[in-house]
């Protein structure tokens, strides 16, 4: 899987996508990870990618040229959403505040497509013909307002990234996670010591049916304490 990222902000990346698994991802081949700087696809010698609104407003809005010039750049004209004549190979995605909520069934259906285009968007939005012309759909987060499109551009590239296969250590994993059903929600893990005594006399137990080796009563423990969770 490719993903392109288009951003003002290109080193903001660099430090997150070295560490943990997303490196071993990369370095494995399983992911493809291309960061574009925005302002290289300026028209000017000051690399400006922003302007004030028309109609009046506060902040700045980000322009409709260099996004296009980028994307012409990066994926080609006929993955363009607008000047698409067949199904695209490309999917483009947006980060905006009033884009489609993000989840766990967002992240396994954009797992199954081949390549990704995350543009970050900043400042006070960005020009309405880029949602309208160039890409397959917006996204957000959360119900925050952030100062860019980076952060959830990682948020993105991780939570896809780890439902590819082979890129967990265990790959069962991903089957008993929190949110991977409807209205489930991990049960509690506990690991050595059996009991922790933070000041004498106040033992800290694992639960005993976890040490009990009898693997029905520990399934429907867990299956209980899921339920538990969820509400």
């Amino acid at each position: 899987m490719r993903f392109d990222i288009i951003t003002i902000f290109p080193e903001i990346f660099d430090s997150y996508f070295k560490e943990g698994m997303i490196s071993r991802a990369v370095k494995d081949g399983t992911v493809d990870i291309k960061v574009h700087n925005l302002r290289d696809y300026s028209n000017d010698r000051h690399s400006t990618v922003d302007d004030t609104p028309y109609g009046g407003g506060a902040g700045m809005v980000l322009k409709v040229e260099p996004i296009f010039k980028a994307l012409l750049d990066i994926v080609g004209k006929e993955e363009i959403p607008c000047f698409r004549k067949n199904p695209g190979k490309v999917h483009i995605v947006l980060f905006s505040a009033k884009g489609e909520r993000y989840n766990q069934k967002k992240a396994e259906s954009l797992s199954e497509i081949d390549r990704i285009v995350l543009i970050c968007g900043r400042y006070e939005g960005v020009d309405e013909r880029v949602v309208e012309k160039m890409v397959d759909e917006e996204v957000s987060i959360g119900e925050y307002i952030l100062t860019g499109g980076e952060i959830p551009a990682m948020v993105v590239v991780d939570s896809v990234t780890r439902l590819l296969k082979g890129v967990l250590g265990n790959e069962e994993s991903i089957l008993e996670e929190s949110f991977s059903k409807e209205g489930y929600l991990e049960y509690p893990h506990y690991t050595k010591p059996e009991i922790f005594s933070p000041e004498p006399g106040n033992d800290w137990k694992v639960p005993d049916v976890l040490l009990s080796g009898h693997h029905q009563k520990i399934k429907e423990w867990k299956e209980k304490m899921s339920k538990k969770q969820a509400k």
